[in-house]
C-alpha cells in the first residue's frame, strides 16, 4: 500500500540534529533548499519540487534540517514573511502535486509541516517568551533562563475508519466535500483514550452506530497541518443511522458493488470516491481487495 505523503528518501539524519558543528558544514555550496510559495511546492515545468541553494534564502530566515541525501543536507526556509498565520493550501495545490513523484510527495509534506509549525511558535507556551529555533529545527527552546522550555512539532492523531456490517460499508459527507464525494468516517484522538476508544466513539457521535473488533490497517501523514490520520477497519453491531448534521450531511450504506462502481470512477455511481492522495482511497481500495 503506497500512501501519499510518506516514503521520503531523504535519511532524516537525528544523530546530526543536536550536532551544530555537523549541521554547520552542511550548510556550503552543495546545501539544497526547497523552494515554496508561501506553504505551497514551487513545481517545475517538469512536474518535480524546486530546489535553490542558501543563496536564495533571506540572511534573517530560520533552516530547517530535513535531511540528507547524495551527502547533501536539504532544508526548508522559514521567512520573516511567513512568520504568524500562514494561508491556508492554494486550491490550485492538488492539481500540482499530482505530478510529484511518491518520495517527492513525502519530502514536501515533511517540510510543510515543520515550516507551518515554525511560522506558528514563536513564543513559549509555558510562560510566553521568545523562542528560538534548536536541534536543525526540530525543535524550538525558550529564551527565559528561568523557563527553559522545550517545544518539539506536533502531530495530531486522528482515526479513519472503515465500518462494516455484513458486507455493506458505511461512507459520510462532510458539509466541506464536494457534491457526490464520499469518504470514511474520520476524527482526532481525545486525551486519555486509545485508538479504539477514539475510534467506538467516533462513529457512535457522528451516526448512532456501535462498533466493535477495530483494527489497525494503515496511517498516513497528512501535512495540514499536521495530522497522522490512523486507519482502521471495525465492524457495526448495527445498520440505523442516526447522524449529527453538524457533522456530517449524509452517510449511507453501500453494497460491495457500488463501491467498486465508484473506485472505478463509473459515471452512475452512487457516489464519488476519494482522491488516490487520502488514505480513505487506499482503506476502501484494502476493503475490496480483502
Amino acid at each position: 500500500m503506497q500512501i501519499a505523503f510518506a516514503g521520503s528518501h531523504l535519511d532524516r539524519a537525528d544523530h546530526i540534529r543536536a550536532d551544530a558543528a555537523a549541521l554547520t558544514a552542511l550548510m556550503d555550496w552543495r546545501a539544497r533548499v526547497l523552494l515554496l510559495d508561501g506553504l505551497d511546492p514551487v513545481i517545475t515545468p517538469e512536474g518535480t519540487l524546486s530546489w535553490g541553494t542558501l543563496a536564495d534564502t533571506q540572511a534573517d530566515s530560520e533552516l530547517v534540517f530535513l535531511g540528507l541525501a547524495d551527502g547533501r543536507g536539504h532544508f526548508a526556509e522559514v521567512s520573516p514573511a511567513m512568520i504568524g498565520s500562514v494561508a491556508p493550501a492554494n486550491p490550485r495545490l492538488w492539481a500540482a502535486m499530482a505530478s510529484l513523484s511518491h518520495d517527492e510527495l513525502a519530502t514536501y509534506g515533511a517540510a510543510r509541516s515543520l515550516v507551518d509549525w515554525h511560522a506558528r511558535h514563536r513564543f513559549c507556551a509555558r510562560c510566553g517568551s521568545a523562542t528560538v529555533l534548536a536541534k536543525g529545527g526540530w525543535q524550538r527552546s525558550c529564551t527565559s533562563d528561568t523557563c527553559t522550555g522545550e517545544h518539539f512539532p506536533r502531530v495530531d492523531p486522528v482515526t479513519i475508519m472503515l465500518v462494516e456490517h455484513q458486507g455493506n460499508l458505511l461512507l459520510g459527507r462532510q458539509p466541506r466535500f464536494p457534491p457526490r464525494r464520499l469518504s470514511t468516517l474520520a476524527g482526532f484522538v481525545e486525551p486519555g483514550e486509545s485508538i479504539e476508544e477514539a475510534v467506538a466513539r467516533e462513529v457512535f457521535e457522528e451516526v448512532g452506530v456501535r462498533v466493535h473488533s477495530v483494527r489497525y490497517v494503515a496511517s498516513q501523514p497528512w501535512p495540514f497541518p499536521s495530522n497522522l490520520m490512523v486507519g482502521c477497519h471495525a465492524i457495526a453491531e448495527s445498520t440505523e443511522l442516526t447522524i449529527d448534521h453538524n457533522e456530517l450531511e449524509e452517510a449511507d450504506w453501500f453494497t460491495r458493488a457500488e463501491v467498486e462502481a465508484a473506485m472505478r470512477g463509473d459515471e452512475d455511481a452512487r457516489f464519488i470516491a476519494p482522491p488516490p492522495q487520502a488514505i480513505a482511497h487506499h482503506l476502501i481500495k484494502w476493503w475490496l481487495e480483502r
